[in-house]
Formats: structure tokens, C-alpha cells, sequence
């Protein structure tokens, strides 16, 4: 294979991985169905391999084909990020455009960034955000997101990263169960309570299991992998669980209980790939998230966060 293989070759073959046949994937990238089958035929001429078979179901995908999307996924992940980065560079601060793609967990993004990116869509009205919510850790190296909100300090060197705080964790339930039942005094009370809390074994249920082997799955009667449906469970007063503090004053008011038995800490970080330092939507999206971030880990203002980037142009701290 010496032939130097066109992108657009790439592109067709993860529609097709997608959609399932070359119709969907020539609707899906707006080119004609014989262009798409032609870039597949060419593709796999240069590598030398079968990539799909026929079905009656459409195309499958065989066994190459599957070794190598991960690969051109993260071709196509550079590809947008070239694009996102190339648009956001010089440009006056007052007329920023582009796309920056934040990633952030279920609880931080729908309890705590949506009030952030408000004030980002309101001071800089030309960017787009992405906004991906995943308890997994985004691969910022091949380019899933530009900026993510980790629970776990990075340790890549062509990572940089701001400390932000300690998000404590404890043991809340609301006022309407409170109200039906005690609050316990002591584990022994605890347990028999209805309790909240996780399904699947994760390394963050991992991570607290040593600190805290009591809580195990079997104790659980309420379970849900999800964390915006535990936080929801305990607010609607279906049993005691797990949520960080700063969240126990609104919208509905949860007590804490126990937190001398119970208190568990996340260093939280902000981190962005160092190639986007001088990408001023980048940045400009960095530090005012990491000031209303901050903000909310310290309890500022009662939930009000800032809207407008620092001046200080030191952009992150290194790991």
C-alpha cells in the first residue's frame, strides 16, 4: 500500500459503519450513492482488504472493518477539531465564533454547566457548545472533546489542567421522606432504611467500596446506574442517598445525615489539550468555566456564577 488514501475515503467508510448501507451513507454525507460505493471500492483497493459483505439486512461489516473504525474514528475526531480550532483563532474577543465541545458528567452537566453556557450563549452569542455528558473519561488526546471537567487529576503530559476544588459527597435525604421515617442515628439505623444507590459496579463505586465496604449493591432496594435519577429519587423522597453537598440546597432542599460516618471527596480538574492554549474561544470557554466551577465547589453566591472570563491571561496550571 504505497497510494496516499483521500480522507473523504475514511469519511464514506464510517457512514457506512453507521448507517448500514451506502444509501443511508450517501444521504448522511450529501454525496450520490454510486460516489459512496466508489469510495468504499477504492478504500478497499488501497488497503487490501474486503471491508463489507452484502445482506439482506444491508451491508456487514467484517472483521477488518471493525479492527480499523476505531482508527479512522479518531481521524475523523482530529478532522473536527482541526476545524473547531481553525475557526476560533484570531479573532477579536467581542466576535468569537466556533465550536468548543466540553465534556462533563451526568451530574455536573445537567445540574451545574447549563447556568454556565447560559452566560457563555449571552456574552458571546457566535459559539457553538457541544455539550457531551458521560461518566466516562472523554479521550481529549484523540479529540472527543476540547475541554472536560474530570473527576481524577490527568496525568498526560500534552494535557493541561486547572485544580478546581474538592467536591465533598455525603449522605442526604429530603424533608418528605424525613417525614415519614426517622433520620437514623447510627449504620445500624441506616440500614434499614430504603436506601438509593447504584446497579453496576463502576471504578468511581470502586473507589468508595474501599472506604466505605459497607454500602454494598445488596444494601441498595432503589438502584440506578444513572446519577441524575439517584439525585432525582432522593429529591421526590424515595429513600437515603448518595449526592454532593453543594446540590442538597436546591431546587429541592435535602438534609444531610450521618456525615460523620459518610463524607467522601472528588478533586475535580478542568483540563484542555495544550494545542488549544491559543485558541481564544478555547480559552475564553476554559476560564469561565473554571471561575463558575469554583464557584460552585465553594458555595459562592448561592449558585451564581460568573459570565465573563478572568483577565488574567494565564490559561491553566500544568500537571
Amino acid at each position: 500500500m504505497k497510494q496516499n488514501i483521500p480522507w473523504e475515503w475514511y469519511r464514506t467508510f464510517l457512514a457506512v459503519m453507521k448507517e448500514g448501507s451506502l444509501s443511508g451513507a450517501a444521504r448522511l454525507l450529501a454525496i450520490t450513492q454510486p460516489t459512496a460505493g466508489r469510495h468504499v471500492a477504492a478504500l478497499e483497493s488501497a488497503l487490501g482488504l474486503v471491508l463489507f459483505t452484502r445482506s439482506q439486512t444491508g451491508l456487514q461489516a467484517t472483521d477488518a472493518a471493525v479492527a480499523i473504525q476505531g482508527h479512522a474514528q479518531a481521524m475523523e475526531n482530529t478532522a473536527k477539531m482541526i476545524e473547531r480550532s481553525a475557526a476560533s483563532f484570531s479573532i477579536p474577543t467581542a466576535d468569537l465564533h466556533g465550536v468548543v465541545r466540553v465534556s462533563a458528567s451526568e451530574i455536573i452537566g445537567t445540574e451545574v454547566l447549563p447556568l454556565l453556557i447560559a452566560g457563555i450563549k449571552k456574552d458571546y452569542p457566535r459559539l457553538i457548545i457541544e455539550l457531551v455528558l458521560s461518566n466516562r473519561m472523554q479521550d481529549l488526546l484523540s479529540r472527543e472533546a476540547d475541554i472536560a471537567v474530570r473527576m481524577a487529576m490527568p496525568v498526560q503530559e500534552q494535557l493541561i489542567a486547572r485544580r478546581l476544588g474538592s467536591i465533598e459527597i455525603g449522605l442526604h435525604a429530603s424533608s418528605s421522606y424525613l417525614a415519614r421515617h426517622a433520620a437514623p442515628e447510627n449504620i445500624d439505623a441506616l440500614f434499614n432504611h430504603t436506601l438509593v444507590g447504584f446497579d453496576n459496579t463502576t471504578p468511581f463505586i470502586l473507589q468508595a467500596l474501599k472506604h466505605f465496604p459497607q454500602l454494598s449493591r445488596e444494601r441498595f432496594t432503589v438502584r440506578t446506574d444513572s446519577d441524575v435519577a439517584q439525585l432525582n429519587l432522593i429529591r421526590a423522597g424515595a429513600g437515603i442517598g448518595m449526592c454532593q453537598v453543594q446540590l442538597a440546597t436546591f431546587p429541592v432542599p435535602l438534609e444531610r445525615l450521618m456525615p460523620d460516618f459518610f463524607a467522601f471527596h472528588l478533586e475535580t480538574w478542568l483540563v484542555m489539550h495544550e494545542d488549544l492554549r491559543h485558541s481564544k474561544a478555547c480559552k475564553t470557554v476554559f476560564d469561565i468555566l473554571a471561575t463558575g466551577l469554583q464557584d460552585y465547589i465553594n458555595n459562592v453566591g448561592n449558585r451564581k456564577t460568573a459570565t465573563s472570563a478572568p483577565a488574567d491571561d494565564g490559561i491553566a496550571d500544568h500537571t
